[in-house]
């Protein structure tokens, strides 16, 4: 039990700005942190899920809703995962050498085309956040363990191009055959969730994930030659832009769908 919850304090300590007890960090108390993981995106949805019932109570705005949803994920991260979508922007649109695309990855300077993908990120995410209601909004709250599960596979299964990265320390540390057990369990559990919430739009979240995680594996394997920490962040962030775009899709389907 003592070594679960190091694990527990070692994943939201580094994935979250949530307070957590000092602890240090070992091959013990990191070796079941990645199964902690998908937790803080619950913790997100919980807020969401909050956040959008407090609004329905007191009648807020389209545009207050759907601003606060979206900065929600960055202020519970921290913008961790952002960070990575960035330097991910910065090093797919450079279109240099593999080597020189980890380079930039490296680097902590934010490029041109990392501020222009923030931008076209936020705007979309903002647009489609405020066209979200009824059970479409719970079925999202699930989409941010969907997509930090689906990471924590990527850790624990993907080659790693950055050997001395921290995500290449998380994986090799830990339990990786546990972890992609219950990994499986948790997006077992989530999908059915989605659909018995929703069937419809659950499915478009389903659908979403997924899509998204093949083309993460794609972009990890031939632009990088491996996973690194900011593509996994490069995919959490796209995942769950994607599954939000899919979700809304659905919904607006199924409402065409009613009145035909």
């Amino acid at each position: 039990m003592k070594s679960l919850f190091e694990s527990f304090i070692v994943a939201f300590s580094m994935y979250s700005k949530i307070p957590m007890p000092h602890i240090e960090w070992s091959e013990k108390s990191m070796k079941y942190s990645m199964c902690f993981f998908p937790w803080i995106g619950l913790v997100i949805g919980l807020l969401e899920y909050l956040w959008f019932l407090l609004c329905g109570r007191t009648g807020a705005s389209d545009l207050l809703r759907s601003s606060i949803a979206v900065a929600i994920p960055l202020l519970v991260t921290g913008g961790i995962h952002f960070d990575g979508f960035l330097d991910t922007t910065d090093a797919l649109s450079s279109w240099r050498t593999r080597e020189e695309r980890l380079r930039i990855l490296k680097d902590s300077h934010v490029g041109a085309f990392a501020v222009i993908g923030a931008c076209v990120f936020f705007l979309i995410a903002l647009g489609f956040a405020s066209e979200v209601s009824g059970k479409t909004a719970t079925c999202l709250c699930l989409m941010f363990a969907v997509s930090r599960s689906y990471s924590a596979i990527s850790v624990v299964s993907f080659p790693n191009a950055n050997p001395k990265g921290t995500a290449a320390a998380f994986g090799s540390h830990a339990r990786k055959r546990m972890v992609r057990r219950v990994m499986i369990v948790y997006l077992a559990a989530l999908y059915v969730c989605l659909i018995l919430i929703d069937p419809l739009a659950g499915i478009f979240v389903i659908a979403g994930s997924v899509l998204a995680f093949l083309i993460y594996y794609r972009t990890c394997m031939h632009y990088f030659g491996g996973m690194t920490g900011d593509l996994a962040g490069f995919f959490v962030s796209g995942a769950e832009l994607l599954m939000l775009i899919l979700a809304v899709a659905g919904d607006g389907i199924g409402r065409i769908w009613l009145r035909g």
